[in-house]
């Protein structure tokens, strides 16, 4: 774990070291201002999250995004052994389909080119994960940008418009060598290995058919996946569809490869499973965050195979919280999961239309001895309060590294 992506490796030796890292002061969170009708730049929020500091749970600086950065369609970034940074593209600069990676230089991060051999980029792209120890990457595909930009068409699925598969590259070549097809895995967003660097095996989140498949290596040296959890819709009324699904929008591994979590941003539950057994995971925590089916709400909830009655709606420090878990960054240790709630502005707009107050970021205390969850009563950061108007919290990291964005080699 590096403050910046130089040659000189992570502050810890292996993920387990990590753990006993001191615990997070500060986080930093892109905030989105597009779409929601505030002329502003979209901006780098740095957030207080020591408890005792006077400035805890606010804001407590800026910084310009755009004046850094004049790359479009980019998602997921990590540094490499290099020194480089690789970065993940969704298309082109037309908002075309194209799952490409860029080379920045992790000293200065002018853009040196791409990562993929010349015309060798996948169809769709978002995520990925690397493996050095196994020459492996895995990538995932959401959809081309002039897709989902405007929103989500249920026309756009059935035309096949949205991403099915992961992408095996071999991590020397710079080359797609499989592309695996997922049983019921509709748009697969986010990608975890296990921690362990000499483990060959992971987890991709599928939203829209709410199934977390797990991927894993071969004895001859291929890679296979297998659906290992399925979420189950909701038949609803009053909404979009007869049916909502999930909508597992992120996910995530504790250091010690003991738990996984995941975020249900349209049924509003955070979810913990123990993945001891990575073939069986077991469910130990569950906690409701909001959502599109809260008591009260325009949905009617017409049969569930889960709970027995909508939950009701959240309300943290007097405020009622808008929209449903999305992001989700999890503690060295274990013991703390912070969440915050805009998935993306368009689809928030479409979705959640009182997200337009702003998102907030949530903190969950975790038990990580026998499972379970529970929410910090004392704890909000309201994205909706900031001087130019109500922002649009979004993915969560720490300065020195986290669970989802250090590779150990």
């Amino acid at each position: 774990m590096a403050t910046k992506c130089g040659k000189c490796g992570p502050g810890y030796p292996t993920p387990l070291e990590a753990m006993k890292g001191p615990r997070e002061e500060i986080v930093y969170l892109p905030c989105i201002y597009r779409n929601t009708g505030i002329e502003a730049p979209d901006y780098l929020a740095t957030v207080d999250i020591d408890p005792k500091s006077p400035q805890y749970c606010q804001v407590i600086e800026a910084e310009d995004i755009h004046a850094k950065c004049g790359l479009g369609y980019i998602h997921t970034s990590h540094c490499l052994a290099s020194g480089e940074v690789m970065i993940s593209s969704l298309g082109d600069p037309k908002g075309n389909g194209k799952g490409g990676f860029v080379l920045l230089d992790g000293e200065t991060f002018e853009v040196k080119g791409t990562w993929e051999r010349p015309g060798g980029a996948a169809p769709m792209g978002y995520d990925f994960w690397y493996q050095p120890r196994h020459n492996v990457m895995i990538s995932t595909e959401w959809a081309a940008p002039n897709v989902f930009r405007d929103g989500f068409n249920p026309a756009d699925v059935e035309a096949g418009l949205y991403g099915s598969h992961i992408h095996v590259w071999d991590w020397q070549r710079h080359e797609i060598v499989q592309t695996l097809p997922l049983q019921d895995g509709l748009i697969p967003l986010e990608v975890r290995f296990l921690h362990n660097p000499d483990a060959a095996q992971g987890f991709v989140g599928c939203a829209l058919s709410s199934t977390i498949q797990r991927f894993y290596k071969n004895q001859g040296g291929t890679w296979s996946v297998e659906k290992v959890i399925q979420v189950p819709p909701k038949k609803v009324k009053g909404w979009l569809l007869p049916e909502m699904p999930s909508l597992i929008t992120d996910i995530l591994l504790s250091l010690d490869d003991r738990f996984l979590y995941f975020s249900n941003w349209l049924h509003g539950d955070l979810r913990q499973y123990d993945i001891s057994d990575p073939h069986r995971p077991r469910l130990t925590g569950q906690l409701f965050l909001g959502g599109s089916i809260v008591k009260g709400g325009p949905v009617q909830v017409l049969e569930d195979q889960e709970l027995k009655c909508q939950p009701e709606p959240l309300v943290v420090k007097g405020k009622r919280v808008p929209g449903g878990p999305q992001m989700i960054q999890l503690s060295l240790d274990g013991k703390r999961l912070y969440v915050t709630t805009s998935l993306y502005s368009a689809w928030d707009k479409q979705f959640y239309p009182d997200l337009r107050e702003g998102s907030v970021m949530l903190q969950i205390d975790v038990d990580t001895v026998r499972g379970g969850l529970k929410l910090n009563p004392n704890f909000l950061v309201d994205f909706g309060k900031e001087p130019l108007g109500p922002a649009l919290a979004h993915e969560l990291r720490y300065p020195g590294g986290d669970c989802s964005s250090d590779i150990w080699l």
